[in-house]
């Protein structure tokens, strides 16, 4: 386990689509849905275990939405020999919601050199677990993983509950 600094400019994995201010409104209307949705879930008294898978796709989401609006504002620019350092406010490297997401935790298990008689990966070094992720990302990561290996048949029946008109039957 190690503890680094890295700036993630996009989604997982660094993956940039279309741009930063795009992605940032995208995550805050998301939150907004996942927010809706959680609200309709406590009031139909969904079990305690999914509620809290939502909960924690919904904090780590508001956690990074936190750090993409922030970030950028109140921090310098870091560069490979200097780590950013606080500013005043709008002093930072970049404005509201264009601002970077901090990635801190590491966990290499284990690294091996591929054999080089194999095509194509030869020779290669491989990390197994090489992403660098902070805490919500690991919150959104665990509530989707239980969500998928417990509570599917639940995932499925609550879709229609936001989509069923008040008037249908149940």
């Amino acid at each position: 386990f190690y503890l680094y600094f890295t700036e993630n400019p996009g989604m997982a994995f660094g993956i940039e689509v279309i741009g930063k201010l795009f992605l940032s409104v995208f995550r805050i209307i998301a939150v907004g849905f996942i927010g809706y949705y959680l609200y309709k879930l406590v009031k139909q008294n969904y079990t305690f275990g999914f509620i809290a898978c939502i909960s924690l796709i919904f904090a780590g989401a508001i956690g990074n939405i936190i750090d993409s609006i922030f970030y950028g504002v109140i921090f310098s620019k870091s560069t490979p020999t200097e780590i950013s350092t606080f500013v005043p406010i709008g002093e930072g490297y970049t404005g509201w919601l264009h601002g970077k997401v901090v990635d801190m935790f590491y966990f290499p298990l284990f690294e091996f050199n591929w054999p080089g008689w194999m095509p194509f990966i030869g020779g290669d070094n491989f990390v197994f677990f090489s992403p660098v992720f902070n805490l919500a990302d690991a919150a959104i990561s665990c509530g989707v993983i239980i969500l998928f290996l417990f509570y599917m048949k639940s995932l499925n029946s609550s879709f229609s509950l936001c989509t069923r008109s008040p008037y249908q039957k149940k």
